[in-house]
């Protein structure tokens, strides 16, 4: 069925107006029609069966019928990532979507080489992603800043899963423990400079770990580490 994300609040009765691009794409789209279920679901209310209460030249509304699953969060996982270019940071955005993280943050490092990141288009594929499994929350994704900033205001209790080239770091499955909320950093096309990478490995909070012997790229790495991280420490071990 069709899952729309929303920003109204959800309850019994309420009127929905989707937006514009939603409205054509339930209607022009999917052709869609009055009377016709999907789901719908703000990150706050839970999912809702909606049904197409009205279609209209300027779009449609939505009513909503019954709640059918009550507001559940995954683990609370940021992927933090280092700018690459549009088209790989792109499919970052999307898998980190899908495999469960709550946030992206986006870091400048000194090997950084991208020609910047439009947040309203990767906020965007987020929501679809989060709309195509079945999730009810949408990744936030937050403004780029410069890795040392990022440490230094990294926040108490949460463990960083640093992704070190290195080749002196555990094999993740076997660094990885530790219930609570954790980060995962993945760096740059050109890697981690020398004094970055030694400052990590000094942090009490930050777990280095290898991914394996070959050398992965930014959005490999990224998908690969969230699935090691998901296996060992996450929600894959619940039932669904």
């Amino acid at each position: 069925m069709i899952r729309l994300y929303v920003t109204n609040d959800l309850a019994p009765g309420v009127g929905v107006i989707p937006h514009p691009d939603q409205s054509r794409y339930l209607t022009s789209v999917m052709r869609r029609d009055v009377g016709d279920d999907l789901l719908v679901f703000n990150g706050r209310d839970g999912e809702w069966r909606a049904v197409i209460a009205e279609v209209s030249k300027r779009g449609c509304r939505l009513e909503l019928a019954e709640q059918v699953k009550p507001q559940a969060t995954g683990p609370d996982l940021d992927l933090v990532v280092a700018l690459v270019k549009r088209p790989r940071l792109e499919t970052i955005i999307e898998k980190a979507a899908e495999l469960g993280a709550r946030r992206v943050r986006l870091v400048v490092t000194r090997h950084t080489n991208a020609d910047g990141a439009r947040l309203p288009r990767l906020q965007v594929i987020a929501t679809e992603a989060a709309e195509q499994t079945g999730r009810l929350d949408v990744p936030e994704i937050l403004e780029p800043v410069k890795l040392d900033k990022l440490l230094d205001g990294w926040a108490a209790g949460r463990r960083l899963m640093f992704c070190d080239e290195g080749g002196d770091a555990k094999p993740a499955l076997d660094a990885l423990s530790g219930e609570g909320p954790w980060g995962i950093l993945i760096g740059p096309e050109g890697g981690f400079a020398p004094e970055e990478r030694e400052r990590l490995r000094s942090l009490p909070f930050v777990t280095p770990v290898s991914l394996g012997p070959r050398i992965l790229r930014a959005d490999t790495a990224a998908n690969s580490a969230l699935t090691l991280w998901q296996a060992r420490l996450g929600d894959w071990r619940q039932s669904p």
